[in-house]
């Protein structure tokens, strides 16, 4: 008896992608077991958005690391705002400027950490204590040492909040991680953004992005080497953005030993 879900001859492939392929039908339509993890995904991906962030619970985990905590909000009072306002999750609201103002020093710090929300506070929560320690073995082997500012948790920011903060603080460089967008097979992707001479009016061309930080992406140890290779070519060349490229990698090559050639990574 014929099945009633027709199976894809690709199906093997699934075994190395989380992406949505070789799922199968049923006449023109989904098989209904493919159709049930296409909700829960999108379902997961919502939940993401509007899960509340766990600050305490966050910054906890952080201090066990050795680092010291603030607190910060942005403008936008709650999360419907947020979503409909990008331009407040921007910038700090005025108590917290003021808090950051009060602390500030007459020292500058070389790298002021951020810690936001974003559209994802369970990618923060899971991910961003993990690639903090793998960040600092790196960076505690350089000369001069790293002077590093309190990491401040921002609640409803976006990545340009730490323009603001980067500022306040006197920091020569910026380094916010924070919640991306979901998708449908990635609810809780952290992503990475360095600015050098963080200021207001900083604008995405002047940043550079590491993205996708999970285990199941970039993992900590390769996320934590990347940026501790783009920080240290900022501190360097004082640059971010176009202008400062990732060449801590050699692009991959093309074996054309084969007709059928295939990229391949670099040489070991």
């Amino acid at each position: 008896m014929k099945p009633a879900a027709a199976s894809d001859p690709w199906v093997g492939l699934r075994r190395h992608t989380p992406a949505r392929i070789a799922l199968g039908h049923c006449g023109i339509s989904l098989p209904t077991g493919a159709h049930l993890d296409f909700q829960m995904a999108h379902a997961q991906a919502r939940d993401a958005v509007h899960r509340p962030f766990d600050v305490p619970g966050t910054a906890a985990a952080i201090e066990g690391l050795g680092l010291t905590t603030l607190r910060a909000h942005s403008a936008a009072p709650d999360r419907p705002t947020y979503l409909q306002r990008p331009d407040l999750g921007r910038r700090l609201d005025e108590p917290s400027a003021q808090a950051l103002r009060a602390r500030q020093s007459s020292e500058r710090c070389d790298l002021g950490l951020v810690v936001a929300d974003g559209l994802s506070s369970l990618a923060v929560e899971r991910h961003a204590t993990s690639f903090l320690a793998a960040l600092l073995d790196l960076l505690r082997t350089d000369s001069p040492e790293w002077r590093l500012s309190p990491v401040v948790m921002v609640h409803q920011g976006r990545v340009a909040v730490g323009d603001d903060i980067g500022e306040l603080l006197r920091a020569d460089l910026v380094l916010v991680m924070i919640g991306e967008r979901p998708g449908l097979s990635s609810p809780d992707s952290m992503g990475l953004y360095l600015t050098w001479a963080p200021r207001p009016g900083r604008s995405d061309a002047e940043r550079n992005c590491i993205s996708n930080v999970r285990p199941e992406g970039q993992n900590y140890p390769e996320a934590a080497r990347r940026s501790a290779y783009l920080l240290r070519a900022a501190r360097t060349r004082q640059i971010t953005g176009v202008a400062l490229k990732d060449d801590s990698t050699p692009p991959a090559r093309l074996d054309t030993s084969s007709p059928a050639f295939a990229l391949t990574g670099p040489d070991r």
